[in-house]
């Protein structure tokens, strides 16, 4: 499990483990802890970037869940050549570690929001066009690329996964990353919270537990598809979530609005149909239980 102790990576690990799964954990492990909390967990220090680790942790395994980002969606925005020296090059060194050491398949994180950009539609399924206009959700698309190439030319296995808006325990609000972790965090600080313009983009949120039970279910399975939307297939705006937050912490927020950045994206939200076709109907925790819980797991 690369990418093992951040904040999806940590419920993925979790999730292996209780389907009975023996997992090797690499990450840094920065913070000196754990964020899983499965017992029998085999950890290996390393760096992502470093090619001599990535080696030793993959020798031997059977699957790679590749789960670590160096960047979040406003680094790479900020700073977009950095995505492509560190994501893009050290995901392409991982994949051919992965046929040097007979890899049977790879699982790739990507994303579901801000890879189909914003083309007015309804829902955004697999088949439908891909126009991005973030780095982050460029090079997400790119390494979903060398995954295919990686399978045309070794025959290397993979799911890439398009992840819409995962929340919930564990998400750390300083990556600047999420809308419901960072308002939280705002109001446990007694700070406003911030919204980008009048609250009425529209995202597809999915509790964390419930996006690890639905990956990790695929593990060994031989998918009819190579790709598939990971959300709820519900779409609830930005003021919908702060009326959520008000009601959870029992107050109204205070809200700062500033101007909405260039490449936000009015509306996405994923078909899942793919998925569940396959695998069946899942039950998924309501945005408003997802809140309340994860609002009651700070405190």
């Amino acid at each position: 499990m690369i990418g093992a102790n951040g904040f999806i990576g940590s419920h993925i690990v979790d999730s292996l483990v209780a389907g009975g799964h023996s997992v090797t954990a690499f990450d840094r492990f920065s913070s000196g802890r754990e964020l899983y909390t499965s017992p029998g967990v085999t950890q290996f220090i390393g760096d992502f970037l470093n090619e001599s680790d990535l080696n030793d942790a993959i020798r031997g395994q059977e699957y790679v869940f590749h789960f670590l980002s160096t960047t979040t969606p406003a680094t790479a925005d900020n700073e977009p050549t950095l995505d492509v020296r560190t994501n893009i090059t050290q995901s392409v060194e991982l994949f051919r570690l992965c046929v040097e050491h007979d890899v049977s398949k790879v699982y790739f994180a990507s994303t579901g929001g801000a890879i189909y950009g914003d083309q007015g539609r309804d829902t955004y399924g697999e088949t439908d066009p891909v126009l991005p206009v973030s780095p982050y959700a460029i090079g997400k698309l790119t390494i979903e690329h060398y995954l295919r190439y990686f399978r045309a030319k070794h025959g290397l296995q993979s799911v890439s996964l398009r992840i819409s808006n995962p929340y919930g325990p564990r998400q750390h609000p300083h990556r600047k990353q999420g809308l419901i972790p960072i308002a939280l965090q705002s109001v446990q600080l007694s700070e406003p919270v911030v919204r980008f313009g009048a609250g009425s983009m529209v995202r597809d949120f999915i509790h964390v537990e419930d996006a690890a039970a639905l990956i990790t279910g695929l593990t060994g399975l031989d998918t009819e598809y190579d790709l598939y939307n990971i959300g709820s297939g519900a779409g609830h705006s930005v003021a919908d979530v702060l009326s959520i937050i008000g009601e959870a912490v029992h107050r109204p927020l205070e809200i700062r609005e500033l101007p909405t950045p260039p490449t936000f994206i009015g509306k996405v939200v994923l078909d899942t149909s793919r998925y569940t076709a396959e695998f069946g109907k899942p039950s998924l925790t309501s945005l408003r239980e997802g809140i309340l819980s994860t609002w009651a797991s700070l405190n």
